[in-house]
């Protein structure tokens, strides 16, 4: 059997129309979800995470009245594994049904004006990690990968609730370390307003599935001089922005499913 089977023996005849992967200290939003069933991601042969605040698993469910299917922590090509097991949620996703993706991640700020708790939509991204998920002859239109009308409804949402949002380009590096000094001034001249090590290759999957894209960073730190990066920090900044990022994630929901 594959993922995709699997999972779908696991969703008990629900019908998730929306991926929403939740990043470094956001995953408290998968909580939220009613009618929910839980699925542990090796009970379907998904690869497990080894980093402090990803749970590990998959709840199918509703939220804001949206059939959804909440990745409760993701893998990352730093923990040793490949560009396909990264993705493999992302494809699974999609071969049972799932037609928009919303993927949130904890970034490093790296425009002037970021402050840490900041919200960005991502507008497009820099694959930095040196590979890829596709195979093969697999020619996908990354052009408009994060879908303007997708970002449109998140701006609508986010003024609903009462929350501004900036957008901009994130850059995607393999990670484990934080960016140096230099690489800082690299990536900013490169025309990145943010970086960290996930996303660019789960969106890349998703849109080589034919799925819409909504992106969006929790700005957890911003890069300056003699500012170090802790992941601690990270975690915590994550954790107070994370209410926030749920309540415009609530108010796009229904905008998505009338899209």
């Amino acid at each position: 059997m594959t993922v995709a089977d699997r999972l779908r023996e696991r969703l008990e005849g629900r019908e998730p129309r929306v991926l929403l992967t939740l990043g470094s200290g956001l995953g408290h939003l998968a909580d939220e979800v009613g009618d929910a069933v839980a699925v542990p991601f090796a009970e379907v042969g998904l690869p497990t995470s080894s980093v402090p605040g990803h749970a590990g698993r998959l709840v199918a469910g509703e939220l804001g009245g949206v059939a959804v299917l909440v990745q409760q922590g993701r893998v990352h090509l730093y923990e040793g594994i490949d560009p396909g097991q990264a993705v493999a949620c992302v494809r699974a996703a999609g071969a049972v049904g799932v037609d928009t993706f919303v993927v949130t991640n904890a970034a490093g700020g790296l425009a002037s004006d970021f402050s840490p708790g900041d919200l960005m939509l991502i507008d497009d991204h820099l694959n930095l990690t040196g590979t890829t998920p596709l195979v093969g002859p697999e020619f996908v239109d990354m052009a408009a990968a994060y879908d303007p009308a997708l970002r449109t409804a998140a701006r609508e949402a986010a003024a609903e609730v009462g929350e501004d949002v900036v957008e901009g380009v994130y850059a995607g590096l393999r990670g484990p370390a934080y960016e140096t000094p230099a690489e800082v001034a690299m990536l900013r001249t490169l025309g990145a307003d943010a970086v960290g090590m996930s996303t660019v290759l789960e969106v890349i999957a998703a849109r080589a599935a034919g799925l819409r894209v909504l992106g969006c960073s929790v700005i957890t730190n911003v890069h300056r001089p003699g500012v170090t990066t802790d992941h601690a920090e990270v975690l915590d900044v994550g954790r107070d922005a994370g209410p926030r990022l749920a309540a415009i994630v609530r108010a796009v929901l229904p905008r998505l499913a009338g899209g």
